[in-house]
């Protein structure tokens, strides 16, 4: 007769969206849990303030409560899931758990790219563990790719779309030739975009993100207040048709270099080549390529948001953990993927430093030397010149002019952009996005 095996008691805290696929999740697999396990896998309590509302079969078997701390201080939970997102009180929540001894599984972005490091300093502290690998693209199993399956390469840079609804919105601009404001409406119809869309569109959410991806892949502390921040909400389906001639695709992306003595991150906007894998990621889907000395390019690919992919990237931690607890063999791998001692800060490259390609929209007037002028001011700043469109003809007028730069600092560029902003040459401020090119 074998053994009863100890199962490892787990409690939720937030039984929203993600939360409630979480625990259907759960219901569903119970039978294949304790089989990945080796042992019985027990999910104890559930706390969430509207627990009573909560329409779902099976419920009954849980111990159901309003209130956090019923779940936080339970001798009996081992393993504490926080998915009710916020900073507050959500980071107090988290830190009583771990300051009780307690493994702790978070999905929340803002509070690990504001709050990590003292998060990550708790669970140091006190020898428990902490993972949030549906913290960024969902179903996309990222983050243990960057801390273990390539965890023997240098990382050398990444970059992501890691938000889905400013990549459903672009792709609608694109493929239906319609506004900003037509595709965000379309996408709030849908539900993949919130009322307030600031987020998302703004890039907040996509640089949330990337801080996490930074962190992991180079060691060292991101701080988010420096990751500079460009959305979506001011592009021109203009420009999108201008990209499209010159055989580029404009997404969001959040993009992250190691220059050995900084670290480059950064959210914008880009033009990538039509051909580019990433280029083909369209809709709500999420990708993350990643470049490395070893590994050469690699891209990550999948639904990044929504209840069950990221329910199932949670109950990915929640097994991980629960393999250390059973084991009695806690922080196996570094939450970070770095040893505590080797994650030294480095600085951030100043935005002034950033080199790029570039595509340059002036509205300029049509009339002789107008193009010399443009041509002439970036070469005084040594931008080169790739190539040059000018659409139509409107005499007194002002026509679109649509140049390609060669790899430029930005300091340059927008030291040139003032010049030529000022002058009697142009109608209104440039369009300046950057040019993205295929990892090698």
């Amino acid at each position: 007769m074998s053994a009863i095996k100890k199962p490892v008691v787990i409690g939720l805290i937030g039984a929203g969206t993600v939360g409630s696929g979480l625990i259907q999740l759960f219901l569903r697999e119970k039978e294949l849990l304790e089989q990945r396990l080796g042992f019985p896998l027990v999910l104890s309590s559930i706390a969430d303030r509207s627990i009573h509302s909560l329409k779902m079969d099976g419920l009954s078997q849980f111990k159901l409560t309003t209130d956090p701390m019923d779940v936080i201080s339970d001798p009996e939970v081992q393993i504490v899931i926080e998915l009710i997102g916020g900073i507050e009180p959500a980071k107090t929540f988290l830190l009583d758990a771990i300051n009780r001894g307690k493994s702790v599984v978070t999905a929340n972005k803002a509070l690990l790219a504001l709050h990590g490091e003292e998060l990550f300093s708790a669970v140091r502290t006190h020898g428990v563990d902490i993972a949030f690998e549906g913290a960024v693209c969902g179903g996309i199993p990222i983050l243990r790719a960057l801390r273990e399956g390539i965890g023997g390469d240098r990382v050398l840079s990444l970059k992501g779309i890691i938000n889905g609804t400013s990549n459903y919105i672009l792709t609608k601009m694109t493929e239906d030739r319609i506004s900003f404001s037509e595709a965000l409406s379309q996408a709030q119809s849908l539900g993949y975009a919130e009322a307030d869309p600031t987020f998302d569109v703004d890039g907040m959410d996509a640089a949330h993100k990337l801080a996490i991806l930074g962190t992991l892949s180079f060691g060292v502390p991101i701080p988010f207040s420096e990751i500079p921040v460009d959305g979506i909400r001011g592009i021109n389906e203009l420009d999108i048709e201008f990209g499209r001639e010159l055989g580029y695709v404009l997404k969001l992306l959040g993009i992250a270099k190691d220059h050995g003595t900084s670290v480059d991150l950064r959210v914008h906007p880009a033009f990538l080549p039509e051909e580019s894998l990433l280029a083909k990621v369209d809709g709500v889907f999420n990708a993350v390529e990643v470049t490395g000395r070893a590994l050469g390019t690699a891209l990550f690919y999948g639904r990044g948001a929504g209840a069950d992919p990221t329910a199932s990237a949670v109950m990915g931690d929640i097994l991980e953990l629960a393999r250390g607890i059973h084991s009695e063999c806690t922080l196996q791998v570094p939450p970070l993927g770095f040893s505590w001692d080797a994650r030294h800060p480095r600085p951030m490259t100043p935005r002034s430093e950033v080199k790029s390609e570039y595509y340059l929209r002036f509205m300029a007037h049509d009339r002789p030397g107008t193009l010399s002028f443009l041509s002439g001011i970036l070469g005084e700043h040594g931008i080169s010149i790739e190539s040059v469109i000018q659409k139509g003809r409107k005499k007194g007028g002002s026509v679109p002019v649509v140049i390609l730069t060669y790899t430029a600092t930005q300091a340059s560029i927008q030291s040139a952009l003032e010049i030529i902003d000022h002058s009697h040459h142009v109608t209104e401020p440039t369009v300046l996005i950057h040019v993205e090119r295929v990892s090698e």
